[in-house]
């Protein structure tokens, strides 16, 4: 078998067998295919597209790449959950949590941002002392005693992922569904779980602004699930206003209990409980989703959620203290105000621009590796469909770099539209597929 004649038939439109892909995947990780090669080859799938077996059968040969998490030895029902991202995207915190308190058991390999806002990985950072980098037998540890645990991916784990998805970035290619269905999907499968759920994103601050193109994600993802026997189901959501009222690092931590403590409500805790639903489904622990969320509610009303939240992060070396006193947590030196122009009511927030602003701040990342600053961000008062009075905050800058804020307070003025009657608030929930 020969690269350059798998390379020829894709290029020509014809279908690859599991055996060639396998062929592929494992000669590019053991260096044997350069990457100028594979790149031609993301190329050929890119313009040729793979259909849904090619898809599966790329995702498993990704999936086998490198090591994998064995959760045979812990008891229960297994689950995880994806996001594809978006600005103000705190789910992590409370979803996992959440469902351990319902009796779930959640493992989840997180990662750091690029972009507007750190990853989970970097949120949960912020915490003073938390520890993300754990050994496997840590992790497995905590899943078992305590019923959850979040770390940051390891290298070992789907190295074809790694190396491919750089090759994408550098080659135009990451706008590829298939490329980017098998980049999603093995790793979960890898992760060994008996359920995932995804957070499909759309809106002006997601990957995927249009909505065909989310849906042809998340069902791609769902049909992968059916494929290699895992149990999958999507929810597309709205991106077109962050999500909750905070962007940043140490911000987003302190919305998250907040949102376990009962304190706000909103649209983050929605979300959450109904991804967290989908598990509970998913699982002996609900037989129709009107349970699963009736569940999720109780596990958050009671308290036991916090409390998950809490062991999380003392096992994981970080100060609970903070659950207590959220001035534990990273504060920034400056905080302004952005105030109404005039009065009327939120017609338009575009959560893209709240991203850039937060990330000039200094909460995101433009390049891998560089610090970022996790007191930082942009919090909102207001949001779409809501009413406002002239010069009411719309929202506040938290700063530490004073040269940074002229161009942030535009992009954040800039951000918001108004109108003199109250519009529709955007439909949270867009779409189901399971």
């Amino acid at each position: 078998m020969r690269f350059i004649d798998l390379l020829l038939k894709k290029r020509n439109g014809d279908k690859l067998g599991p055996e060639e892909i396998e062929f592929l995947i494992q000669r590019y990780v053991a260096g044997k295919i350069p990457d100028y090669q594979m790149s031609a080859f993301l190329m050929a799938i890119y313009f040729n597209s793979l259909d849904r077996e090619e898809t599966a059968w790329l995702t498993e040969s990704m999936a086998a790449s490198g090591n994998t998490l064995d959760l045979s030895r812990i008891d229960g029902f297994k689950v995880d959950k994806h996001s594809s991202g978006g600005v103000g995207d705190t789910v992590s915190l409370v979803l996992v949590p959440l469902v351990a308190a319902a009796g779930l058991k959640i493992g989840k390999l997180s990662g750091r941002g690029l972009g507007h806002t750190g990853g989970t990985i970097d949120k949960l950072e912020s915490i003073p002392g938390f520890q993300v980098d754990l050994s496997n037998e840590d992790f497995l540890s905590a899943i078992e005693t305590e019923g959850l645990s979040i770390m940051e991916h390891t290298e070992e784990l789907v190295p074809a992922d790694q190396k491919i998805y750089e090759l994408r970035d550098s080659t135009g290619t990451v706008e590829s569904l298939p490329l980017i269905i098998s980049s999603i999907m093995s790793k979960k499968i890898a992760c060994g779980p008996d359920g995932i759920v995804l957070d499909i994103k759309t809106g002006t601050g997601a990957f995927l602004k249009e909505m065909k193109r989310a849906e042809e994600l998340a069902k791609g993802c769902v049909d992968i699930g059916e494929e290699v026997g895992l149990n999958v189901s999507a929810l597309i959501t709205d991106m077109n206003q962050p999500l909750g009222r905070a962007v940043g690092n140490a911000l987003e931590v302190e919305q998250a209990i907040k949102v376990l403590k009962g304190e706000i409500a909103g649209d983050l805790r929605e979300v959450t409980v109904h991804l967290s639903a989908e598990l509970l489904l998913q699982s002996p622990r609900a037989n129709a989703l009107e349970e699963g969320l009736e569940i999720a509610e109780e596990k958050l009303s009671s308290g036991e959620a916090l409390g998950k939240f809490r062991a999380m992060v003392e096992n994981q070396g970080g100060n609970s203290g903070i659950i207590d006193d959220i001035g534990l947590l990273p504060r920034s030196e400056g905080k302004v105000e952005i105030r109404a122009p005039s009065s009327g009511y939120v017609s338009e927030l575009d959560a893209l621009e709240i991203g850039k602003a937060a990330n000039t701040l200094g909460s995101g990342r433009r390049e891998m590796g560089e610090e970022i600053d996790p007191s930082v961000g942009v919090e909102l008062n207001k949001k779409i469909g809501e009413e406002v009075q002239e010069d009411e905050p719309l929202a506040w800058l938290h700063y530490n770099d004073r040269s940074k804020l002229e161009e942030v307070k535009n992009t954040v003025k800039d951000a918001f539209g108004f109108s003199e009657s109250p519009p529709d608030k955007p439909t949270l929930i867009k779409k189901r597929l399971r």
